[in-house]
């Protein structure tokens, strides 16, 4: 299996249980693993034949800062359906990262996997 992956792509949204986190809009970070073959695309050296990761990071990052969640499962579970049933991607490893939530961890959020490696 190929994956192709994007990490440290940041996006502010409105994320939170708390009334102040509400009323304003902070980072979250995500990593993304998605699985792809990408034999065809290296024949033709065509972006057609690619899952085209640009146009992957656009579409979330549209999504994310219009909307709006209380918890990062929410927020997980919405970003990959997208990728799942939009770019045809089998299966995904999504990182969703709440940097500063805790002040004693430089790191909190969930990691979820989702689709099947052999659709």
């Amino acid at each position: 299996m190929d994956k192709v992956f994007i990490r440290d792509l940041r996006i502010k949204t409105v994320i939170g249980i708390y009334d102040w986190e509400r009323s304003i809009k902070q980072d979250v970070v995500f990593d993304l693993e998605m699985a792809t073959d990408v034999r065809k695309a290296a024949a033709t050296d065509k972006i057609d034949d690619a899952l085209d990761y640009k146009a992957v990071a656009k579409r979330i990052v549209e999504y994310v800062e219009d909307a709006s969640f209380e918890l990062v499962e929410t927020l997980a579970e919405r970003v990959a359906a997208i990728v799942l049933d939009e770019f045809a991607v089998p299966w995904l490893r999504l990182t969703v990262n709440k940097q500063g939530a805790l002040s004693m961890a430089r790191d909190v959020g969930i990691i979820i996997e989702r689709g099947s490696v052999n659709p």
